[in-house]
C-alpha cells in the first residue's frame, strides 16, 4: 500500500520516534554504544527464556509427583505437539518483529501501525483456526504419535485445554516480539515474570485442589497455563494503552485492522523459512535420539542429562541473536549499513564470551551440576561427562553462527540461514554419526555435534562475507539503506553517527518525491 506525500510526511518521524522525544515502548537502537546496547537488550530476553524453561521444569515436577509417570508421559507427548505449533507461529512472529524493527529504524510510524494492524488480525484468525482444529483433532493426532495407551486419556484432556489457550498464547508471543522489534525488551521480560509466577502458583492449586480451587488433575496444569497467559496478555495490552505505546491502535486507527495483502504476504513468505528452522532442528533431534537409544538406557539417561545442560548453554546465544536481529533491522531501516557490520563483529565476539564462559564453568563443576539430573551413584554420570567432553565446546561456534544468521535475516534474507541449518544438521551431522558409527562407536554421535556447529559457522560467515544479504529487502516500501555496502567499510563510532543524525535533522525537510 503506497502512501501519499502528505501521509508519508505525517507518518515518518523526523528525529526520535514519536516526534520531540522517544515514543513510549520504543528505543532507538541506531545510536549509542553497540556492545553495551546489545548486552542490555539481550539480558531481559535471556531472563524470559530461562523463566520459561524453569516454568516447564516446575510443571513437570508437580505433574510427575502428584499424578504419576503416566501423566508426565501424557504432558510430554502433548507438549511435542504444542511446541511444534509454537514453532510455526515463531517464524511469523519473527517476520513481524523485523517489519516493525525496520520501520522503527526508518522512523516510519505509519508503517509500524499498518504492520501491527494487519498482524493482529492475522494472528487472531490463525490462532482461532489452530485452536478449534487442534481441539477437534487431538485424539487422532495423539494416535498418529503412538502415545502410550495408559497416557492417552490424560494427554487428550491436557492437550485440549492447551488448544483452548492457543489463541491467547499465539497473541501473547506476537505482542512480546512486537515490543522487542520496537526496541523494548524489558517490558516483555517483566510480563513474563508475572505469567510464569502465576503459572507456577496455580499449578498445584488446580491440580490437587486447594481451598476454593477445584481439583482438576492434569487439566489443572493446562488450565494454569490458560489462565496465566490470558490474564497476562490482558494486563500487557492495558499497559500498552496506558503508556500510549506505538504498538497500540486507537479508535480512529482501527481501520488498520483490515489486513493489507502486501504485509500478510511478507509475514507468510518471510516467516515460513524461519518456521521451517524449528522443524529442521526438531527432526534432527529425533534422529539423534534414535541413534543414542540403541546404546541402552544408561547412555540414553546420560544423554538426557547432558541435554538439560545444553538447553541453558544455548540460551545466551539465542537471546543475543534476538537482540542482534532487532538492532540490525532498525539500522537497516535507518540506512546505517556500516553500523550493521559493526553490530555483527561485536555480536560475534560477545556470543563467543557469553557462551564460552558458562561452557568453561560447567567443565569445572560438571560432576556437581549433573547431580541435579542424575543420582549420585548413577552409572550414567560418567557417560554424560564423556558426552559433554566432545559436545559442550561446540556450542561456542553455534552461538557465533546464530548471531551472524540474525544479522543476515535482519535485511529479509531468510532462506540462507535455513539452508545453512539444513546442511549442517541433515547433510553433515546425521550422515557423519551414521556412517562413522561402525568405526568410532558412540563417539561418532558425539563428534557429529561440534562438527555440525563448525560447518554452520563456516556457512554463515561465508554468506555474511560474500552473500547478497545486504541487497535483500523484507518488503517493498520499507525504508532500507540505499548506499551500497561491501561490509568492508570502517564502522562509524557512536559519536560520529549521532553527529550525522543531528546534522541531518538540522537540514530543512524535503518534500517526498512524487
Amino acid at each position: 500500500m503506497s502512501s501519499t506525500p502528505k501521509e508519508a510526511a505525517a507518518g515518518r518521524m523526523s528525529g526520535p520516534p514519536g516526534g520531540a522525544g522517544p515514543r513510549a515502548g520504543m528505543q532507538d537502537l541506531t545510536v549509542g554504544p553497540i556492545a553495551k546496547t546489545l548486552i542490555v537488550f539481550a539480558m531481559p530476553v535471556l531472563g524470559s527464556n530461562i523463566l520459561q524453561s524453569l516454568n516447564g521444569s516446575a510443571n513437570a515436577i508437580w505433574v510427575s509427583h502428584v499424578l504419576g509417570e503416566a501423566a508426565l508421559t501424557a504432558t510430554v507427548n502433548a507438549n511435542n505437539i504444542f511446541f511444534l505449533m509454537l514453532g510455526a507461529v515463531f517464524g511469523i512472529s519473527m517476520a513481524a518483529n523485523l517489519l516493525i524493527s525496520q520501520s522503527v529504524g526508518g522512523k516510519d510510524l505509519a508503517m509500524v501501525k499498518r504492520v501491527v494492524g494487519s498482524a493482529t488480525t492475522f494472528f487472531l484468525v490463525l490462532s482461532l483456526a489452530v485452536g478449534v482444529a487442534g481441539y477437534l483433532l487431538t485424539p487422532a493426532v495423539l494416535k498418529i504419535m503412538q502415545t502410550p495407551p495408559d497416557a492417552t486419556r490424560d494427554a487428550i484432556i491436557y492437550l485440549r485445554v492447551i488448544f483452548l489457550a492457543m489463541p491467547f498464547m499465539y497473541f501473547f508471543s506476537f505482542v512480546m516480539m512486537a515490543q522487542r522489534g520496537a526496541g523494548d525488551s524489558k517490558t516483555p521480560f517483566w510480563f513474563s515474570v508475572f505469567a510464569v509466577g502465576m503459572d507456577v502458583i496455580l499449578n498445584p492449586l488446580l491440580i490437587i485442589g486447594v481451598g476454593p480451587f477445584p481439583t482438576l488433575g492434569i487439566a489443572g496444569s493446562a488450565a494454569a497455563t490458560l489462565i496465566s497467559q490470558t490474564v497476562t496478555l490482558a494486563a500487557m495490552i492495558v499497559y500498552l494503552y496506558r503508556t500510549d505505546s506505538v504498538l497500540i491502535l486507537k479508535r480512529h486507527e482501527w481501520r488498520m485492522l483490515i489486513p493489507q495483502m502486501e504485509i500478510l504476504k511478507t509475514l507468510v513468505v518471510k516467516g515460513f523459512p524461519m518456521a521451517l528452522q524449528m522443524l529442521v532442528i526438531s527432526g534432527a533431534a529425533v534422529v539423534m535420539i534414535r541413534f543414542v537409544n540403541a546404546y541402552g538406557s544408561e547412555t540414553a539417561a546420560g544423554y538426557g542429562a547432558a541435554i538439560q545442560l545444553w538447553t541453558y548453554i544455548q540460551m545466551p546465544a539465542m537471546a543475543l541473536g534476538a537482540a542482534v536481529s532487532s538492532m540490525a533491522a532498525q539500522n537497516v531501516g535507518a540506512g546505517k549499513m556500516d553500523r550493521v557490520g559493526a553490530i555483527a563483529k561485536q555480536g560475534v565476539l560477545i556470543a563467543m564470551v557469553m557462551t564460552g564462559v558458562p561452557v568453561l564453568l560447567i567443565y569445572l563443576i560438571e560432576p556437581w551440576v549433573l547431580l541435579l539430573f542424575l543420582p549420585a551413584s548413577s552409572p550414567s554420570t560418567p557417560i554424560a561427562m564423556h558426552i559433554n567432553a566432545y559436545v559442550l565446546w561446540g556450542f561456542i561456534p553455534f552461538g557465533m553462527a546464530f548471531v551472524l544468521n540474525g544479522i543476515i535475516r535482519a535485511t529479509g534474507a531468510v532462506w540462507p540461514p535455513l539452508i545453512g541449518l539444513l546442511v549442517s544438521m541433515w547433510f553433515v551431522r546425521i550422515p557423519f554419526a551414521q556412517f562413522l558409527e561402525p568405526y568410532l562407536g558412540q563417539d561418532a554421535i558425539w563428534w557429529s555435534f561440534p562438527l555440525g556447529s563448525i560447518i554452520s559457522l563456516v556457512l554463515a560467515a561465508s554468506y555474511y562475507r560474500w552473500g547478497g544479504w545486504r541487497k535483500a529487502t523484507l518488503m517493498k516500501g520499507l525504508p532500507h539503506g540505499s548506499a551500497a555496502d561491501t561490509g568492508l567499510g570502517t564502522p562509524m563510532l557512536a559519536e560520529e553517527s549521532e553527529a550525522l543524525d543531528e546534522a541531518a535533522r538540522a537540514q530543512p525537510a524535503r518534500a517526498p518525491a512524487q
